[in-house]
């Protein structure tokens, strides 16, 4: 049985609701062990579950007919997944997959639903979630059709050590390659150079940043617009007498 002060209670979302708004959610909430590259829901299908990441982060994947991918967006402990329910839709529009294996609180479709019609304060916090995923998505689409690679590179970075919590990722240059839907070659000269420069530190498989300053300066503008938009719309931890 989850409870209020559970250890593991560490999704934004979930963190923002008040102890009796927390204990009526918690009944309908599993706490499950998400794995690498697992597949949560494919594009056009209906949704049965939405997840709200703890330590997971889960990647949501445009696929093109070509059998080609691009991730637009990428969600952590500040979000959840399958907000189409919250619209009045059945079906992800994107690929929903787990990009870093982790714990999230798994919840129906059916219950979600029944919970964002009763609760006003969930509601209002869903739907403040729901406006800064699509900054992110918007702007992840601008950025990988006008910024040059070497930017687009440092945007995900940031954004990825913010949702895994950690200057330190576990990722190859490929699976970078894959989510910005671009030839790995240019993604191995970007971290080449970010390398060579001090900014991070590549090895097979990982990739620690070093001086983050120095990253946020080689970007592009995306990731500040992004960041600073999830930070004005949602509590960072539980601050739920805000939104009373």
């Amino acid at each position: 049985m989850l409870t209020f002060k559970s250890d593991l209670h560490g999704n934004h979302l979930l963190g923002a609701l008040p102890s009796n708004e927390w204990e009526s959610v918690a009944a309908d909430l599993e706490l499950v062990q998400l794995r690498a590259g697992q597949l949560l829901c494919d594009s056009g299908k209906r949704i049965h579950h939405v997840y709200f990441p703890t330590t997971a982060v889960i990647t949501l994947l445009h696929t093109m007919e070509d059998g080609g991918s691009v991730e637009v967006a990428a969600i952590g402990r500040e979000g959840m997944t399958g907000v189409p329910v919250l619209t009045g839709g059945d079906t992800m529009p994107t690929r929903v997959q787990v990009q870093v294996a982790g714990s999230a609180y798994r919840m129906t479709a059916s219950a979600l639903k029944a919970h964002f019609a009763r609760s006003d304060l969930l509601r209002r916090i869903t739907l403040l979630y729901m406006q800064a995923l699509l900054t992110q998505v918007a702007r992840t689409a601008a950025c990988n059709r006008h910024h040059a690679l070497s930017k687009q590179v440092c945007r995900w970075l940031l954004l990825q050590a913010d949702r895994v919590r950690s200057d330190e990722m576990r990722v190859t240059q490929q699976s970078i390659a894959d989510m910005l839907g671009v030839r790995r070659e240019g993604v191995t000269e970007a971290v080449g150079k970010l390398h060579e420069a001090g900014v991070l530190h590549n090895t097979r498989g990982c990739i620690r940043l070093l001086d983050r300053a120095a990253l946020e300066a080689r970007s592009c503008e995306c990731y500040g617009i992004v960041k600073r938009e999830f930070d004005r719309m949602l509590p960072g931890t539980r601050q739920a007498d805000a939104f009373a």
